[in-house]
């Protein structure tokens, strides 16, 4: 046998109380002694197996020595201790005093266990079974006779030391492997717990799924809302609760066998049937529309429809809620809050123009009496016209409550219109109240009618004059706001953008938490019967919303009121702000100062007027009118006579005067249409009772037309024609005509 150096050599502990032998020992084991020995062992061991010699190395042993058992066992501990153990020890079995050779086999072994034993013995003192008794039937024990050979020794010691590194190699390999079981194990052992872990929770997610299924099913069965599954590509139905089918009005076997999805849905709104307002992509709320059935009865309904995925394939949950029967309760809802407000509106009408109409009736009749003298007809004829004007006045607070009126917006300096109008108006309020105003120098300019926001500004100043009857300073201020989202969503009727403001503060009484959703309804007032119309705040409401604007109102009762308009700045508007700034033109309540006219020309040979008018009586006087005002008439009642006489009259009217809602076949503005083709220097002025939106789009698309807004004073159909027929920049093409001021007699024009 043959051993390559690599690792230290193996130690053996020589116990022996005779110094001599562990002379012998180590002359054996550590010296040359052994070398020939060592020489013969590899030549016979080439002999016996047929291997080819080859060159060795001489193997040293470490070799320690004790004498007596207990140094050997301390010995033995502390190579133990030092992770260099002996391998191999040669024990002498008799070693008086102290230990034998087999008590010490015992002791080191209780510390060893591995190592090896050779028992050197020259007696017969001890047999096999003796050793076998005492130390038990061990591999590790070998007994060596004395005298021995030295081939013997080195032999015991190649074989057990070699043996020894064998088990040891073994049981490091018996180690690891028991080491990577126990490891395999244990992760066997946590895949298991995770696998039963995943298995319960499967266990747990397979009853809860078949819960919910069973649970959605039962919602789905008896929910009173209409619910249906549909897979789509092609667009069909897999299912349908009750509801839906009984909505439906087919029968569930048609409704699921039917290919493409059978029912028709309308968009809310719209007579031809449209698609199922479906989006694969996004959920559908509460969509609007209605659902014609087979029998051709319409329902209205709610639809909701939520895509998801069922076996890879995209499905939709539809919800259509019926609400046929909610919808039909608020149309009733809504009809008798319309005759409601038009019963309230109808008195509030019929008690200011009968007060209006009694004082006009009983001026007549005494100015038809005959035996009024002088002095006290011009009176009743200038309060018979004061009261034809307020009845006028009556019918544009009615038209800006219904925000109809015309305005004629134009860019303005609010902080300088207020500096104009408050002392002009603060003068109408009384001794006993006075106006401070507050404003900043330098505001946005405002796209605004200088005549509607001198009419909110008066009724506001007027309403706190009411809420302070004993006096009161009250507050005008201006300013700017711009507002974000999050400020513009404290008020329904606010927006964010840029706004300039003014407000008008009162001390006094303030408005009642069960009044104030009231304030700004029509003929609504809390001054009693008599005492105010109760179109002030309403008309306010009327014309700031006519101006894209809107009123907040803080109140507290005992402790005043605060009324804050907002306009928005003139960028922020729909209408164009054009470059013109404000005229300066001076706006308040007093009467206008007269207007100058040219001559009137000689009777019978002024411009020729075709005047076209259905109702008489007003047809009449206004031909009267022009008449005496030197101008040519031609009268028609309609439209289709107005034609005739153009076609006969055998001159070219210069100007048209035509009411715009009329009977017949065309209206005025056709009419119009129709002679400007045939003259295309025609000038045309509309009239009518009613709000000039009629024909608004007409005035600012056609050249050489005015509007003149009935009730119209005289001196005002004067200069609109004037006006109109000289094309002057004050009344020119397209342009509303204004009224003449409040307060001017009949006089003036006559």
């Amino acid at each position: 046998m043959t051993q390559k150096s690599a690792s230290p050599a193996p130690r053996i502990l020589v116990v022996d109380d005779n110094p001599a032998i562990h002379a012998d020992f180590r002359k054996i084991l550590c010296g040359s002694a052994g070398l020939g020995a060592h020489a013969e062992l590899d030549a016979a061991e080439a002999a016996l197996f047929g291997e080819p010699e080859e060159s060795t190395l001489q193997v040293s042993f470490r070799v320690d020595s004790a004498h007596q058992g207990q140094e050997a066992l301390e010995m033995v501990r502390r190579a133990l201790e030092e992770g260099d153990p002996y391998q191999l020890a040669f024990v002498d079995v008799r070693m008086p005093p102290g230990w034998d050779g087999v008590e010490t086999l015992e002791r080191l072994w209780q510390v060893a266990p591995e190592l090896q034993a050779v028992i050197c013995t020259a007696h017969s003192d001890y047999a096999w079974d003796d050793f076998v008794r005492r130390l038990g039937q061990t591999d590790s024990l070998l007994i060596l006779k004395k005298p021995f050979e030295t081939i013997e020794v080195l032999q015991l010691a190649h074989a057990l030391t070699r043996k020894w590194e064998l088990a040891r190699q073994a049981r490091l390999c018996i180690a690891d492997l028991d080491r990577l079981v126990q490891q395999r194990t244990a992760e066997l052992v946590a895949a298991n717990a995770e696998l039963q872990k995943e298995i319960a929770q499967r266990l747990k997610i397979e009853v809860a799924l078949r819960e919910s299924q069973a649970r959605f099913s039962r919602a789905f069965e008896f929910s009173p809302v209409p619910l249906a599954l549909l897979r789509v590509n092609p667009l069909r139905c897999v299912d349908a609760n009750p509801a839906f089918v009984e909505l439906s009005g087919w029968s569930k076997a048609d409704l699921l066998a039917a290919e493409p999805f059978p029912l028709q849905w309308l968009k809310q709104g719209s007579g031809e049937p449209s698609p199922l307002p479906l989006d694969l992509e996004k959920p559908l709320r509460q969509q609007s529309c209605r659902l014609r059935r087979p029998d051709g009865q319409e329902r209205h309904v709610l639809l909701s429809t939520q895509p998801f995925e069922l076996d890879q394939e995209t499905c939709l949950l539809v919800a259509a809620e019926d609400v046929t029967a909610q919808v039909h309760l608020e149309e009733q809802l809504r009809q008798t809050q319309k005759l409601e407000a038009v019963g309230q509106l109808t008195a509030g009408i019929a008690h200011e123009f009968n007060n209006i109409l009694t004082v006009i009736i009983g001026n007549v009749s005494l100015l038809q009496s005959g035996d009024v003298n002088p002095g006290l007809q011009a009176a009743l004829l200038e309060r018979t016209t004061e009261y034809a004007q307020r009845a006028a006045r009556l019918t544009q607070q009615l038209l800006a409550f219904s925000r109809r009126q015309w305005l004629q917006p134009r860019p303005l300096d609010l902080a300088h219109t207020l500096q104009r109008l408050v002392p002009i108006l603060a003068g109408g309020l009384g001794d006993r109240h006075s106006v401070r105003l507050r404003t900043a120098t330098q505001l946005p300019l405002v796209l605004a009618d200088p005549k509607g926001l001198e009419q909110v500004l008066l009724q506001l100043l007027l309403n706190a004059r009411d809420a302070t009857p004993d006096g009161d300073t009250i507050e005008v201020t201006a300013g700017r706001a711009d507002l974000d989202e999050t400020a513009a969503a404290h008020n329904p009727e606010a927006r964010p953008g840029s706004f300039v403001w003014f407000e008008v503060t009162d001390h006094g009484c303030g408005i009642a938490p069960d009044v104030l959703p009231r304030i700004f309804d029509p003929f609504f007032t809390t001054k009693g019967m008599g005492r105010a119309t109760g179109l002030g705040l309403s008309t306010v409401h009327g014309i700031v919303k006519q101006h894209e604007g809107w009123v907040e109102v803080r109140t507290e009762p005992g402790r005043g009121s605060s009324f804050r308009v907002y306009l928005p700045t003139a960028n922020q508007t729909g209408n164009p702000t054009g470059p013109a700034p404000e005229d300066g033109t001076t706006l308040s309540l007093q009467p206008a100062a007269p207007v100058s006219h040219p001559t009137p020309p000689p009777p019978g040979r002024g411009p020729l007027i075709l005047l076209v008018e259905d109702e008489v009586p007003v047809r009449d006087l206004t031909a009267e009118l022009l008449k005496r005002r030197g101008f040519r008439v031609l009268k028609a009642r309609d439209a289709d006579e107005a034609m005739r006489i153009w076609e006969t009259c055998g001159a070219v009217p210069d100007l048209l005067l035509t009411d715009v809602v009329m009977p017949g076949t065309m209206n005025g503005h056709d009419l119009a249409l129709s002679l400007q083709c045939l003259n295309p220097d025609l000038k045309v002025i509309y009239t009518s009772g009613y709000s000039p939106d009629v024909v608004r789009e007409t005035l600012e698309q056609q050249p050489n037309t005015v509007f003149l807004a009935k009730p119209y004073h005289p001196r005002a159909l004067f200069e609109a024609i004037e006006r109109c027929l000289a094309s002057q920049p004050g009344c020119s093409a397209g342009q509303h005509c204004p009224q003449p001021d409040a307060g001017v007699g009949a006089r003036a024009w006559a």
